[in-house]
């Protein structure tokens, strides 16, 4: 991988925030970074519709894990303040049940307890804070020999743990699942569902991920943001700090196959035969779509092939522009179907749920209306994405019309018993389903979140950003850490990491700065100054 006294050379392949955080690292250390994305604009899954002439967030609808992006934009020389205008919610969620009852989560945790203790008791109010430490600790556990390390493995992970060693790795409650560990905080069956819901964050099956996902209600404690004109915006901005630095970005471009010459990735060739030379090839797309040979043999031959029995999640959504009657919407809503075991047994068996439970980002709405009248002047048509999961199927001729129309109806059926009616309009309606995500992110199948989790192992077991084909690397929410606009981001980083050691060790190379500098600190604490 010698570079010849000239600056290394590398392709990054797929502008979503993987792709973009590596490329920023890679420009601010010197090297020389071109860019191919092959739709017309950067973001990938961070992408918005537009519905009845206005722009919709259809990917991603929040911003967490702040620190993950202080940190990279301050090592590239700007902030996020500078870059971006961030606004915390104050509101998490408001989550509503068939039996007409509601609540809201809080960002401040002693006003999430007391509307828990109104809803459902005192002693479910105890469960929340004896749960809330519990998630806390885990997080705190794995954050530093995890989430931040580019090469987690259990023998670092007991490491990290000090005298506890062993022992202590039960603290993260890996051997027992998630719905499971959620019993011993919550006797009343609504808490323990809306709870649960956060391994759907991870693309995975309550009753199935371990425990360990409960760290995700922590993470969401810590802060919620909402970016200024979408979440597009991140996208936007990761690009501009890119360009600033001298990263090339070619939209349109598609690339074929990885160009590989001595047993070494060299370069990419694009759909339209044009070869780009490289010292690396940075992958920023899911490693299904790599292990099926969609960017050549010896490029599939390198990665890890995930099984299709791991595959996450999928989702049908309605990005739509629609009038809602009834409770007031926050930001995010969500609704819960009847039968919780019964929805998430479909989702494995590969069927659409006779009920599912609903989400709703209403992307008009900021946190609380404060009363009916406050509610009444915001009436009007209001920008929503709808989403209920789905198996992940897509393109493999399921999904056909009479079972997405019958899990539409259910879809509103359960909203009109949670005490929401929506009116919907084909016009300013746009339904996307696992077919379409599969067409938009090849290889996926339409499971948006990379593999399930179903044990811990399954996270220690994820493809890395080396490969075994020298020269070629990834990055992207199917590798490590995993799903999540966060997560994505760090796995960018970690792939610039690896990218500079080796350019390092091999040519003798010498980078401008180093890459990836994730902090331990902000990674257990949340810190963000």
């Amino acid at each position: 991988m010698a570079v010849s006294g000239r600056a290394p050379r590398a392709v990054v392949v797929g502008g979503g925030v993987g792709g973009l955080a590596c490329a920023i690292d890679l420009a601010r250390a010197g090297v020389a970074v071109t860019l191919c994305e092959r739709a017309a604009e950067v973001g990938g899954k961070l992408r918005q519709v537009a519905v009845a002439g206005r722009s919709i967030d259809a990917g991603p609808t929040v911003l967490t894990m702040r620190w993950v992006f202080e940190g990279l934009f301050a090592d590239a020389g700007t902030t996020l303040a500078e870059q971006l205008t961030l606004t915390p919610m104050e509101t998490l969620a408001r989550h509503a049940w068939a039996d007409g009852s509601r609540l809201d989560l809080h960002a401040e945790l002693e006003r999430s307890a007391d509307a828990i203790g109104a809803f459902a008791g005192a002693a479910e109010a105890r469960g929340f804070r004896e749960f809330c430490r519990h998630s806390a600790t885990i997080y705190r556990m794995v954050a530093a020999p995890f989430i931040a390390s580019a090469r987690p493995s259990l023998p670092g992970l007991v490491g990290s743990l000090g005298l506890g060693g062993l022992g202590g790795v039960f603290k993260i409650d890996f051997h027992r699942s998630m719905w499971r560990a959620l019993g011993d905080f919550f006797r009343d069956p609504r808490l323990r569902q809306l709870f649960a819901r956060y391994a759907t964050y991870y693309g995975s099956d309550p009753f199935t991920a371990p425990a360990t996902l409960n760290l995700i209600a922590h993470v969401e404690q810590l802060g919620v943001w909402t970016v200024e004109g979408g979440m597009i915006g991140l996208a936007t901005a990761l690009r501009r700090v890119g360009a600033s630095l001298g990263v090339s970005l070619r939209c349109g471009a598609e690339v074929a196959e990885v160009a590989v010459q001595g047993g070494k990735a060299r370069g990419v060739v694009l759909a339209g035969g044009e070869a780009i030379a490289a010292d690396a090839v940075i992958v920023n797309g899911d490693v299904a779509a790599v292990a099926e040979g969609r960017l050549g043999a010896a490029a599939a031959a390198a990665v890890k092939t995930p099984a299709a029995d791991r595959r996450s999640l999928s989702a049908l959504t309605w990005a739509c522009v629609a009038e809602v009657k009834g409770w007031p919407l926050v930001r995010h809503n969500v609704c819960f179907s009847r039968d919780y075991a019964a929805e998430f047994a479909a989702l494995a068996a590969g069927r659409l749920p006779a009920e599912p439970t609903v989400y709703i980002c209403a992307q008009d709405r900021g946190d609380v209306v404060a009363g009916a009248a406050a509610y009444t002047a915001a009436a009007g048509p209001q920008r929503l994405l709808i989403l209920v999961n789905a198996p992940p199927c897509g393109g493999e001729g399921r999904f056909r019309h009479p079972e997405i129309d019958a899990c539409q109806q259910a879809t509103f059926q359960l909203l009109r018993r949670c005490g929401l009616d929506l009116t919907l309009t084909p016009e300013a309606t746009l339904l996307t389903t696992p077919n379409e995500l599969a067409a938009l992110f090849p290889g996926t199948h339409g499971a948006i979140y990379g593999a399930a989790t179903r044990g811990f192992t399954d996270t220690l077991r994820r493809q890395g950003a080396r490969t075994r084909l020298a020269g070629l690397y990834l990055a992207g929410g199917s590798v490590h850490p995993g799903a999540g606009v966060p997560m994505a981001t760090l796995s960018g980083r970690h792939a610039a990491q690896s990218v500079l050691a080796d350019l390092a060790s091999t040519a003798g190379w010498r980078p401008a700065g180093t890459a990836g500098g994730t902090s331990t600190r902000s990674a257990t604490t949340g810190a963000t100054g």
